[in-house]
């Protein structure tokens, strides 16, 4: 199965400057976990901008599946369908 993930700016030098990548994952790897390991298999250093030492989604750090935070549904664990867009969005601070 494939999943499309969109990267945002400022994560793009990790990834060659891609703003999308594919990952095809076997059915037993089909979560955001999964995700992320098959990226960071491709591109070294991914994750430690994305997960915090214990393995958590960095607070900063907003991970979608669809329109959906990861948040709300399984976390990590949460599962993907062939076809799913995933997003990795980074927190947008400021203003009063």
């Amino acid at each position: 199965m494939s999943v499309t993930v969109r990267i945002p700016p400022a994560l793009r030098s990790v990834t060659g400057g891609d703003a999308e990548l594919e990952a095809d994952l076997r059915p037993e790897a089909a979560t955001v976990r999964g995700v992320l390991d098959a990226l960071e298999a491709r591109h070294a250093g991914l994750k430690a901008k994305i997960l915090d030492e214990g393995g958590a989604v960095l607070r900063f750090v907003n991970v979608f599946v669809g329109e959906d935070d990861i948040r709300t549904l399984d976390g990590l664990d949460t599962a993907l369908r062939d076809g799913d867009d995933v997003s990795i969005i980074p927190a947008i601070a400021g203003g009063r």
